[in-house]
């Protein structure tokens, strides 16, 4: 292969961008950001302090995300529907399937709304349906919540 004129000149050049320009971007990047590593101060220790064996059962009890963080009732009440399962996408088309309390017949679709023996659906997630009755709320979790099997 014969070669051009400019040729001979534009694999050297080449070689040295390819050695120069990362050393002007690390050297460029080094200014005006955070000292080399050799110059920062060490950390301080993480201290551990244990928590008090009493306070973690507290903890748990309250729903992290809830606007007062308060507990929502205190179980599940004993004529609330049985949550089967939920069935859908959340906030499009989902549906809990459910037994009348006590029930032992066939589980029954649910969507938000609808009512069964006077507990009224306020909403689901994936793991839990929320009824409504009488001004009363409840958290009703599907079988084998590890927070319901504790």
């Amino acid at each position: 292969m014969a070669m051009k004129r400019d040729q001979p000149l534009a694999l050297p050049a080449a070689a040295l961008a390819a050695i120069v320009v990362p050393m002007l971007v690390l050297a460029l990047a080094g200014r005006g950001g955070a000292a080399p590593a050799r110059h920062r101060a060490p950390a301080p220790p993480i201290r551990i302090v244990p928590m008090a064996a009493e306070a973690t059962p507290r903890l748990f009890s309250r729903p992290l995300f809830a606007p007062d963080r308060s507990v929502i009732g205190d179980g599940v009440p004993a004529d609330a529907p049985a949550l089967v399962g939920v069935v859908g996408r959340i906030d499009r088309d989902a549906v809990a399937l459910v037994r009348e309390a006590g029930g032992t017949g066939a589980a029954r679709a649910l969507a938000v709304g609808e009512s069964i023996d006077g507990w009224r659906l306020v909403s689901l997630t994936i793991d839990a349906a929320y009824f409504e009755r009488a001004g009363r709320r409840a958290r009703v979790p599907l079988p084998g919540d590890p927070a319901v099997d504790q």
